[in-house]
């Protein structure tokens, strides 16, 4: 008896063109403001050499709301990806499964953008959570699957965009040609779809947006929920900084005249208070004021030349981020501070005791806690 194998029959409405259109410009949407806020971040936290000194410092709530927008726009995704896999994975058993050159370019660039999208999504959520069961490093790869994702999208885009044309709106041909009947339900369906993003975003976007922080159910972090009412990422324990004492805390501040200074000295300069948010990539943000003695002071007391660069250092032995560099325009912006206080208080030792980096418009990653040495750049 010979056996025969038929493809699946799928006879469920709406999987049909207009509906993963409609779902594809939302989806569109989100996938270009997530990978342009991206690619921001990627170069605020790796700048190149020949852009390091030309990132800005204002607005200092710019990478707050730019990672703000990227984590929200990523969470939206979601469910924004699923649906739109709903709508059109009938398409996935079509038979046979290359039909010619063109048909064989939409397939793979289907597959690759589907399993990249998914890729993207997945990490990026758990990356929220600092959750990373995996074995290679999160960054690098997360920043190369979005290239390859955009490139698989622009690639898919090309090949469909005659039938993305023919059914972009309710009076275009192909949308008019579906039969009648399914108009009602198909946007019973799509208000669902916006139901569902909108309730996944109110609860978690509040971890960034401050006036819905009393909305956030499932994002991993509150933005007034840790010591002195901000969230901590890197405690001092997991990063082996533990136990400084006042008397024994040096700052060192090396340049052409250089220079070293007690925690004391460091309380005797003249303090300035700002209020700065940190912002971290993990989504979240918050604001505090901060009281502390301005890097530009410090860097000129130790004969600076106009517009140095500095390497900060912190006291931790290790971690990724142990050492970061100010560029010129953050470096000598006002605002940048050795912070010492926040809210009126004595830095917990969570929060980068017995001195913290503090600027405006910088990933909170670069924000080093525990400083203990300034290095002028030329």
């Amino acid at each position: 008896m010979k056996l025969r194998v038929f493809p699946p029959e799928f006879k469920g409405r709406l999987h049909d063109a207009r509906t993963a259109t409609s779902i594809g410009r939302w989806l569109g949407s989100a996938f270009a403001v997530c990978f342009v806020t991206g690619l921001f971040s990627h170069v605020m936290q790796h700048p190149p050499d020949w852009l390091a000194d030309s990132i800005p410092s204002r607005p200092a709530w710019g990478y707050r709301l730019t990672q703000g927008l990227h984590v929200a726009s990523g969470i939206a995704a979601i469910p924004l990806l699923l649906a739109k896999l709903w709508a059109v994975y009938p398409r996935l058993f079509g038979w046979p499964p290359v039909r010619s050159v063109t048909h064989a370019l939409e397939r793979l660039s289907i597959a690759v953008l589907v399993a990249g999208s998914l890729f993207e999504l997945a990490t990026g959520l758990l990356n929220t959570a600092q959750w990373y069961p995996w074995p290679f490093s999160f960054v690098p790869v997360h920043y190369a699957v979005a290239w390859l994702v955009v490139g698989a999208l622009l690639l898919h885009l090309a090949v469909k965009a005659p039938e993305i044309r023919a059914h972009w709106t309710r009076r275009s041909p192909g949308t008019l040609a579906l039969p009648v009947q399914d108009g009602p339900d198909r946007r019973s369906f799509l208000a669902v779809v916006g139901a569902g993003v909108g309730a996944v975003t109110l609860t978690t976007v509040g971890q960034s947006f401050t006036p819905l922080k009393d909305l956030v159910l499932f994002a991993p972090r509150r933005p007034d929920k840790g010591p002195q009412g901000l969230p901590v990422n890197r405690t001092a324990a997991a990063a082996g900084v533990g136990g400084i004492t006042a008397e024994e805390y040096r700052l060192v501040v090396a340049g052409p005249r250089p220079y070293t200074l007690t925690l004391a000295e460091l309380r005797a300069l003249p303090q300035h208070e700002v209020e700065l948010p940190i912002a971290c990539v993990e989504g979240w943000s918050a604001s505090a004021r901060w009281t502390g003695v301005r890097v530009v002071d410090l860097l000129a007391g130790a004969g600076a030349p106009a517009h140095a660069r500095v390497r900060v250092e912190s006291l931790e032995p290790r971690g990724g981020y142990r050492v970061s560099e100010l560029g010129r325009e953050h470096a000598n912006d006002p605002l940048t501070l050795l912070a010492l206080r926040v809210n009126g208080e004595e830095l917990h030792p969570d929060h980068g005791y017995p001195a913290r980096l503090i600027a405006p418009n910088r990933p909170g990653v670069l924000q080093t806690k525990w400083v203990g040495r300034l290095e002028v750049l030329a």
